[in-house]
């Protein structure tokens, strides 16, 4: 007979788990803060010995990756190359093409990855790295730019090295000595200072990091236009000058934007009429019936072009503190129309 559910032991789920209070009561509080500040402490000085040691070899390398015809190819065993992944990562959305390429996976084919005129960044601490150096005879035959992060200037990288940078550090942050963290801290930095260097060279402006980062709120910001996100067409509403009021809250309910737009014969924007209009009409008491649409709207609407960045329509909706926009053409023409709502929606503000 199968046994019931019901009746097996509980006291595995009536055990009560240590909650993290529990944890955080069982630990030497003060010794915790210590090393963490310690590791701090450590860490800085390693960063404050790195900006004193720059000397002509970092001038070398921004100038080798400046002239260089393919891209930086990275490299990095262990630790350094997770570091190594990151300063690829941040060399190529800064302006520099560079790719990450795992030094073991290199000698069994991905070493095809790197071409005559690439520039390769190999990170090492002890310079000693066999993954490393096995890739030295071949990269020699292509022809490469060879620049080494190490912290040992004797290594075998580094007497390898067209360049060598100095990333070496005084001590780790683990008490034991052995765990890369200051060595890894001076190599993510010099990385850093690396690529700050390359893109003030290059004259790297928000506009080329937002076209690496079109799925950013940068991006959106600086890429996204007005004609990309403006209601067009029959979605604009607009009447013309002799319309009677009630053709004006008929367009204004019809095409549900709170406004709409006053235009000539030539659909050049003459005003606009919105809700607060209407509602300050009203509390004035006047008699709206026999009013035509030039007689309420008011004039100098605010305008932006279709060719202007979303952003920049924004900026007009905040400085103004109005809701809408219209949107015109190059000859000023109304093409549509613009409220905070787009923008929201688009995540432009």
């Amino acid at each position: 007979m199968a046994r019931s559910y019901s009746t097996l032991p509980r006291a595995y789920s009536l055990a009560r788990r240590p909650t993290t209070l529990d944890t955080a009561s069982a630990l030497d509080r003060p010794r915790a803060l210590r090393m963490a500040a310690r590791t701090f402490e450590i860490e800085a000085r390693a960063l404050t010995a790195l900006a004193a040691r720059l000397d002509d070899a970092f001038v070398c390398a921004v100038a080798a990756v400046l002239g260089c015809r393919g891209r930086v190819v990275v490299m990095g065993m262990g630790k350094s190359g997770h570091i190594g992944r990151k300063v690829a990562a941040t060399l190529a959305s800064t302006g520099t093409p560079a790719m990450f390429v795992h030094p073991a996976e290199a000698s069994h084919g991905d070493l095809g990855m790197v071409m005559p005129g690439d520039v390769v960044l190999a990170i090492s601490n002890s310079g000693e790295s066999d993954e490393l150096a096995a890739l030295l005879p071949a990269l020699r035959r292509l022809g490469v730019t060879f620049i080494a992060m190490t912290g040992r200037a004797e290594s075998t990288l580094a007497r390898h090295a067209d360049i060598v940078l100095n990333s070496a550090v005084d001590e780790e942050a683990c008490p034991l000595n052995l765990a890369p963290t200051a060595s890894t801290t001076a190599q993510m930095a010099l990385g850093d200072a690396l690529a700050v260097a390359l893109l003030d060279a290059r004259g790297f402006k928000p506009e080329d990091f937002a076209r690496s980062h079109p799925g950013g709120s940068l991006g959106r910001k600086l890429l996204m236009h007005v004609h990309d996100l403006m209601r067009s067409g029959d979605a604009v509403p607009s009447v013309p000058p002799a319309a009677s009021f009630g053709e004006l809250l008929r367009e204004m309910s019809a095409k549900g934007l709170g406004f709409t737009a006053v235009t000539g014969p030539d659909r050049r924007p003459l005003g606009i009429f919105t809700d607060g209009d209407l509602r300050r009409r009203i509390e004035s008491g006047a008699d709206l019936r026999a009013l035509t649409a030039e007689q309420v709207m008011h004039r100098q609407p605010h305008l932006v072009r279709d060719d202007a960045l979303a952003v920049d329509a924004a900026d007009v909706m905040e400085r103004c503190r109005v809701t809408s926009v219209l949107v015109v053409d190059a000859e000023g023409r109304l093409v549509g129309a613009l409220n905070s709502n787009d923008l929201m929606r688009a995540k432009v503000i």
